[in-house]
């Protein structure tokens, strides 16, 4: 950055981000603290050690997040945000980008640090927020989200600042406004509420893809997609995928997907800002 402004440097990981006192930063200091307690272990390796079906459906998620988008990331710069403990900064660094991952918590950057020590991938963690991003207009190759806007009140503020800063492309995926997810809801089988204390904003798909238009994109791809797993798996998902259960129960899922699609409680939205050749 050029303006001259000053940051910290907290246990060897850059700090951008600094809430306000309102309502909003301390909604942000909060989700910051509950993150900061995450469970290290768990999120350093995930999805590795998680039973089969989890990883399968973990990888479908990513690969369809950056369907139509594989020409643009080796050697490509990238940018996770609301990117938790690097589990699609790992992803995306494996397919060849060199890339940054932001969040709110110094906790989860911290372990984004030790993911990609030990496993030897390219990933610079720094601490974030999404609707105030460091970064010039333009500045990074792809900017990425994987199951972060809806932790914001507006997740669309999140979606113009990352568009702001995307030089070529953008890559969305996060949960779904769907019929099926507000009954789950209505008879407590999804959450309406998180953990961390935020409501769950689920994205309307022609308001995502409103948006990046309006912000000089076009939309490559969007897909309505049925998909549920706990963020740590329990008993079911292991039994699931006991004797080949995993490649057989994500089958089924996909094949669901085909003439269901519309219905499902996921949205992967990748777009190309309209000047980019190629």
């Amino acid at each position: 950055m050029a303006c001259g402004a000053g940051y910290a440097i907290e246990s060897g990981v850059p700090v951008f981000s600094a809430p306000d006192q309102d309502s909003s930063g301390r909604h942000k200091l909060g989700q910051a603290a509950f993150f900061d307690a995450g469970s290290d272990e768990w999120e350093i390796e995930r999805p590795r050690g998680a039973p089969d079906l989890y990883r399968r459906l973990i990888e479908e998620k990513l690969q369809r997040a950056t369907a139509g988008l594989e020409h643009i990331l080796p050697g490509a710069s990238a940018l996770t945000v609301c990117g938790g403990s690097g589990m699609d900064a790992e992803f995306l660094a494996q397919a060849g980008a060199v890339v940054v991952a932001s969040d709110l918590s110094l906790g989860a950057s911290l372990r984004v640090r030790e993911r990609a020590r030990r496993h030897g991938v390219d990933i610079t963690p720094i601490v974030g927020d999404v609707e105030l991003l460091p970064f010039a207009d333009r500045s990074i190759d792809i900017v990425s989200v994987h199951d972060g806007l809806h932790h914001l009140s507006d997740p669309v503020r999140g979606l113009v600042e990352m568009a702001r800063v995307a030089r070529r492309a953008v890559s969305i995926s996060e949960p779904a406004r769907a019929v099926a997810t507000a009954v789950a809801v209505r008879f407590g089988l999804a959450l309406e509420r998180e953990e961390a204390g935020n409501r769950v904003e689920r994205l309307d798909p022609a308001t995502v893809t409103k948006t990046l238009l309006d912000s000089g994109f076009r939309v490559v791809g969007s897909d309505r997609f049925a998909m549920y797993y706990r963020h740590e798996p329990g008993r079911p998902m292991r039994l699931l995928s006991r004797w080949d259960g995993g490649r057989v129960a994500s089958g089924a899922l996909r094949a669901f997907n085909r003439p269901g699609a519309r219905f499902g409680n996921k949205l992967a939205v990748r777009a190309i800002r309209s000047d980019e050749s190629g």
